[in-house]
């Protein structure tokens, strides 16, 4: 019986267009509190204010273990300002890494564009519809998580959705990759808009 050299069997497999081992984005970002708190201060004008949830987003700038970042919960807790307008930067700066941001409505309207994006920031997951093109439905989410953790792409995602409410909306099969894919960080509390 021949034993099997997994790696040459996985270069050959890479060759012809078949990786069954994604290569995940891995992420550190030095002083990624001080950095993370002189963001925030500097898109409210000095008006920070640090909360809980912050140190599990430090967390994830220090080593996100190749995973992408699911925030959900209350929207008015920062967690927009942070993803949207934050990490891009951040990422950019400190890993040279470019992140493609699109609202859950663009993610609709420009599906195909967004599924060839290798990381992605999607913001307000959960107030889309059902993409429709050419008479064709398509769950965009849907496929969007699902190339996500076929292809090892990087997801950072807001939602205003509870975790139970991103299953019912896009299934079991949906809320098992982002388990797989994302750290969870819950928004908590009232909102800090005024």
């Amino acid at each position: 019986m021949e034993t099997i050299n997994f790696k040459t069997t996985l270069d050959s497999l890479r060759e012809v267009g078949f990786n069954p081992v994604p290569n995940q984005v891995h992420i550190t970002v030095p002083g990624a509190k001080d950095v993370l708190w002189r963001g925030l201060n500097y898109f409210t004008d000095g008006q920070a204010k640090w909360l809980p949830e912050y140190d599990q987003i430090v967390q994830w700038l220090t080593d996100n273990r190749g995973r992408g970042l699911l925030c959900h919960g209350n929207c008015g807790r920062g967690k927009s300002l942070i993803c949207w307008k934050i990490i891009p930067l951040l990422l950019n700066h400190y890993c040279r890494k470019i992140v493609s941001c699109y609202d859950a409505q663009q993610m609709n309207a420009e599906l195909d564009t967004v599924k060839q994006k290798h990381i992605l920031y999607i913001d307000d997951v959960g107030t889309e519809s059902m993409a429709v093109k050419y008479g064709e439905r398509r769950l965009a989410f849907c496929e969007i998580v699902d190339e996500a953790e076929k292809r090892g792409k990087m997801l950072m995602l807001t939602t205003n959705l509870s975790l139970d409410e991103i299953s019912q909306k896009y299934g079991e099969r949906t809320m098992d990759r982002l388990v797989a894919i994302t750290r969870r960080v819950k928004f908590e509390g009232t909102s800090l808009r005024r």
